[in-house]
C-alpha cells in the first residue's frame, strides 16, 4: 500500500528509547508515503553553561559533548533508515526543543512531525511540561505522538487511516 499524504517527515529524537520507537513508526510511514524523512536534534541553548561561575573551558566541552550527543541521536534515525531504504538528513539545532520544532517543520514544509512522549504525571507536565505537549498545541502541521506504550497499534491505526 502506498500513500502520498506525507511528502516530508520529521522525527524529533533525543536518542533515548523511547524515541527509538517513535523512529520505527516514522520510518514506516515514511517507506509506504517515499516521504523525504527528516532526523532533527535540539540542544537546549544555553543548557550547557549552568551557573555564571563555570570557565569557558568547562562550558566548550560541555557543548561538545552536547553535540556528540546529538550527532548519536540523529546518526540512530539515519542508520535505521538506511536499513529500511529511506534516506534520512540530521539536523542539529539549539534554542527551545519545542520552539526550534515547531519553526523547523514551518520553514521546511514538513507534513507531520513524528515525537515520542515520555508519558509523565499530570504534576509533572504541569510543573515542567513536555516538549510533545507544547509541539501539538501550538504547531500548524500534524504531529504524531508516539506513546511508550507500543508503536505496533500505532502503526496499525495510522495503516488504516493511510
Amino acid at each position: 500500500m502506498r500513500s502520498t499524504v506525507y511528502k516530508k517527515i520529521m522525527i524529533a529524537t533525543d536518542g533515548s528509547e523511547l524515541v527509538r520507537k517513535a523512529v520505527d513508526s516514522a520510518i514506516e510511514i515514511a517507506k509506504l508515503s517515499e516521504a523525504q524523512m527528516y532526523a532533527i536534534h535540539v540542544i537546549v541553548q544555553g543548557g550547557y553553561s549552568i551557573t555564571p561561575y563555570i570557565n569557558a573551558e568547562w562550558e566548550k566541552a560541555m557543548k561538545e559533548h552536547l553535540w556528540q550527543e546529538g550527532q548519536e541521536a540523529t546518526a540512530y534515525v539515519e542508520n535505521v533508515g538506511r536499513a529500511s531504504n529511506v534516506e534520512v538528513k540530521s539536523i542539529i539545532l539549539e534554542g527551545s526543543p519545542a520552539v526550534e520544532i515547531i519553526d523547523f517543520a514551518e520553514k521546511n514544509d514538513i507534513d507531520l512531525i513524528v515525537m515520542g512522549s515520555h508519558g509523565k504525571s499530570a504534576i509533572k507536565r504541569f510543573l515542567i511540561g513536555s516538549v510533545a505537549e507544547k509541539v501539538v498545541k501550538h504547531s500548524k502541521i500534524a504531529v504524531l505522538v508516539v506513546r511508550k506504550e507500543t508503536t505496533e497499534n500505532v502503526l496499525l491505526n495510522l495503516v488504516q487511516v493511510l
